[in-house]
């Protein structure tokens, strides 16, 4: 019986290790290098920055948030949902 191996062409090899050097550019949190002390939820237009298309929250693997400032987020977002400044769904 006879073992099916894979081979790739050296053109897609190199062109995995060209894509992962862009990709592992260091993300940071806009919230620390500013230095804010506190995320408002009447600030609209910072929030939506935050959120995609179909309405869900950024993960902070996306937006490069740290975990304090990712909370402050999802916390607002919640609360001007709540009070009809965001729509759930757009």
């Amino acid at each position: 019986m006879r073992v099916k191996t894979r081979t790739f062409s050296r053109s897609r090899i190199d062109r995995k290790k060209h894509d992962f050097g862009l990709a592992s550019r260091k993300k940071f949190c806009r919230f620390c290098v500013d230095k804010v002390r506190a995320i408002d939820y009447k600030d609209i237009k910072r929030l939506e920055t935050f959120i995609t298309e179909r309405g869900k929250i950024l993960s902070s693997r996306i937006s490069g948030n740290c975990a304090k400032h990712q909370r402050w987020i999802a916390e607002a977002i919640k609360k001007a949902r709540f009070l009809s400044l965001i729509p759930y769904v757009r």
